[in-house]
């Protein structure tokens, strides 16, 4: 199996595969490519509906060419601990990056988000975060605040009065909770309307059979998040003195 960079060639071939709505494993295949590399290649220039062969080439060519100035100016990658490998953990950033854009979240929120849970402390201020990925502070403050709206980070002051991002157990739990209550919201409004286009008619049945799938699932993702929290993330110490 070929590694290193993709050239252009295969890049057009990437190309041509999304035109012809092949799946990324179809598009790796062919190219005797790992999937997550050609997945990787098409979220972050553009995604399957806005991949261009040419600007990704460039693309890529000018990210090359500003990691060589960070190296000449001695930013190199942050020390590793625990014997990490500096390369192994770079990619594995991108790979959860790319996993992150899949779901839904925008290239930024999704760099910063992989950034925070591949830091052994789980939390980092501002300035850490445009040092690592090299980004304007306007782009970590635009990212933080919509990650801070999903419930996916929250802040914190540390003991020098700075202010930290955190992305920890909780958050998660927090953003579940988020999204049950968010559900919950249209679970009232269709219900709302049944009555406004009158019970028995197809709209409001629509409506209702709508109210009651999402009820159902607002209700359940709650309960899981409750159980989860309660079960997972129970201190050692409840857990020892919890009786068998």
């Amino acid at each position: 199996m070929p590694g290193g960079r993709l050239t252009q060639q295969e890049r057009q071939q990437i190309a041509l595969g999304l035109a012809d709505r092949l799946a990324y494993a179809e598009i790796a295949r062919r190219l005797d490519r790992p999937t997550s590399t050609i997945t990787r290649e098409v979220m972050r220039n553009g995604g399957p509906g806005s991949y261009r062969a040419e600007l990704a080439h460039r693309a890529t060519e000018q990210r090359t060419h500003r990691r060589k100035q960070v190296a000449a100016r001695g930013a190199a990658t942050p020390p590793q601990r625990h014997g990490r490998d500096p390369e192994a953990v770079r990619a594995y950033e991108e790979t959860f990056t790319t996993v992150l854009m899949q779901s839904g979240l925008a290239k930024m929120m999704s760099r910063v988000l992989a950034c925070l849970y591949t830091t052994d402390e789980g939390s980092l201020t501002a300035s850490e975060l445009v040092e690592r990925l090299q980004v304007s502070p306007a782009s970590i403050s635009k990212a933080i605040a919509f990650l801070e709206g999903q419930g996916l980070v929250r802040r914190e002051r540390d003991e020098g009065r700075r202010e930290r991002y955190v992305a920890d157990n909780d958050v998660w739990y927090e953003s579940m909770m988020a999204s049950a209550r968010a559900t919950a919201q249209i679970v009232d409004t269709a219900r709302e309307g049944v009555g406004v286009l009158g019970p028995g008619t197809p709209a409001a049945a629509r409506l209702e059979n709508i109210a009651r799938f999402l009820d159902f699932v607002s209700e359940s993702t709650a309960r899981a998040a409750e159980q989860a929290r309660e079960i997972l993330y129970a201190s050692p110490e409840k857990t020892a003195d919890t009786p068998v």
